[in-house]
């Protein structure tokens, strides 16, 4: 009996070992399963925590290149609207053939933001990556002009001109990047840094049927071919139009409507001819990290996904950094603010500065270099308020307190969108061409409000919308000595409501 109870004994023990054993290892199992499971969370968070890093690290990265792209990408879409007709046109022409202005602009034009109505226009543009091109400029008698040659990037590379070059004929060669070989001996070589180029030439008129005649005739004189028919009978070849290009919207709605991709994709096929400066290596160097490398195509497809879902949060913040920088670039230094007036002497030539040039390129495209022309702008009175054409405004210049320029000086009126604004007189400007009546201490006033003031006040009356609107002068050649707007010697007077 009791070798039977230890046997029972001994088989109860090994059950229960075996029991114990196997709940150990059922144990072990559960807590190896749920320290699995915390890993796996943890890795997943980690994972997140990741993706969410390298998602807002794109975007930053994205924005600052939308900012840094968006003058080249804004000049093929002008180039784009302003190029597509079959033969040259009041407001248009083909690749290579001039668009020469016969009048101002009115309220209609919408192909360029803050148009002028000082000069006639005299534009083209070329594509200077296989081959220069040879610009002519005949005698201009003494006549104030300007043919600034802005490059893809809107940086003015040259600006022949009254003030640089004087007035008498001259004839200049425009080679692209990287171009080598002989030009003939009689033209002077200017060396574009990009395939695109802009020729912006501005010449003075009166508007008078007669002073528009005088003009025609030197416009007509102007030549532009490529150095293969430099010296030979030339025409140009057939103009291509692409009836899918949309010659409607404004420029800058069309450029503000793409999508990250399409806008990153275009970009890229830009800077295969129009390669960045230099002193852009640190921007560079960013643009790889969201898939944009100078020479290569772009496909946002092959992109990791925090990546792409970085750059596509970028176009709306990006637009409104570059609408913003005005009152930033008051405090950045960038811009002055004085009585209403926001001006900049930083335009033209903009080096990295690369949300200056944004903000120009968006509400200016085609600006001068300051010793050419300088842009007082004003929304409004003072920061805290818009100009309207609900009230009545008046600007005064004391005697002998006319801009102090070497060319000419204008005030322009347009909508909150920087075009020109449709009113009875079709006047855009007010300037020193127009017959403005002195008050009797020798002071001027100009007028500024929707209605007329009077008969005897329309000479200097500006008409306004009914909404808001915007103001900006244009200083063409400012004085560089006292008085002078660019030492800051001159003040613009301020706009105030009239009582």
């Amino acid at each position: 009996m009791t070798s039977r109870i230890r046997f029972a004994a001994a088989g109860i023990a090994a059950l229960t070992v075996a029991l114990l054993g196997a709940c150990s290892k059922e144990a072990e199992t559960q807590v190896d399963r749920v320290a699995m499971e915390a890993k796996a969370k943890a890795k997943a968070v980690e994972a997140a925590a990741k993706a969410a890093a390298q998602e807002a690290e794109a975007r930053a990265i994205a924005i600052e290149s939308y900012v840094y792209a968006y003058p080249l990408v804004t000049m093929e879409m002008t180039r784009r609207v302003m190029t597509n007709v079959a033969a040259p046109e009041d407001n248009r022409a083909p690749m290579g053939q001039f668009l020469r202005k016969r009048s101002y602009p009115d309220a209609s034009y919408r192909d360029v933001t803050a148009p002028n109505a000082d000069t006639l226009y005299t534009t083209t543009w070329i594509d200077v990556s296989k081959e220069p091109w040879i610009l002519s400029i005949p005698d201009m008698k003494g006549r104030y002009f300007l043919f600034p040659m802005l490059d893809g990037w809107t940086n003015v590379f040259q600006v022949p001109g009254k003030r640089t070059t004087g007035t008498k004929a001259q004839t200049y060669a425009i080679t692209g990047p990287g171009w080598t070989g002989e030009l003939p001996a009689d033209v002077t070589e200017y060396k574009a840094p990009t395939g695109i180029v802009w020729i912006l030439g501005r010449i003075y008129s009166s508007g008078t049927p007669a002073d528009y005649k005088a003009v025609h005739a030197l416009q007509d004189k102007i030549s532009v071919v490529p150095l293969s028919a430099y010296g030979k009978p030339y025409t140009p070849p057939p103009a291509t139009v692409d009836p899918a290009q949309d010659m409607k919207t404004a420029v800058r709605e069309q450029v503000d409507a793409l999508d990250a991709a399409a806008y990153f994709k275009l970009f890229a096929e830009l800077l295969k001819t129009n390669p960045p400066a230099a002193e852009d290596a640190p921007m560079v160097a960013k643009l790889a990290k969201i898939g944009v490398v100078p020479g290569q195509d772009f496909d946002a497809a092959k992109l990791d996904p925090a990546v792409a879902k970085g750059l596509a949060g970028a176009p709306k913040p990006a637009q409104d950094l570059i609408m913003d920088w005005m009152k930033a670039g008051i405090v950045a230094g960038d811009f002055k603010l004085e009585d209403g007036w926001a001006f900049s002497t930083k335009v033209g030539q903009y080096g990295t500065n690369y949300v200056q040039r944004a903000l120009v390129t968006a509400i200016g495209l085609g600006a001068n270099r300051p010793q050419d022309a300088v842009y007082p702008t004003s929304t409004g009175p003072d920061v805290a308020a818009k100009y309207t054409g609900e009230k009545k405004y008046v600007m005064r210049f004391e005697k002998g307190h006319l801009p102090p320029v070497d060319g000419f000086w204008s005030l322009t009126m347009y909508d909150a969108d920087y075009f020109f604004v449709d009113n009875p007189l079709n006047r855009y400007t007010l300037s020193q061409r127009n017959k403005l009546k002195s008050n009797k201490d020798g002071s001027v006033d100009l007028y500024i409000q929707n209605e007329s003031p009077g008969k005897d006040k329309e000479s200097n009356w500006l008409p306004a919308p009914k909404g808001e609107f915007i103001l900006m002068m244009r200083l063409y050649w400012p004085k560089e000595t006292a008085p002078s707007l660019l030492d800051g010697s001159w003040k613009i007077p301020p706009v105030k409501e009239a009582s």
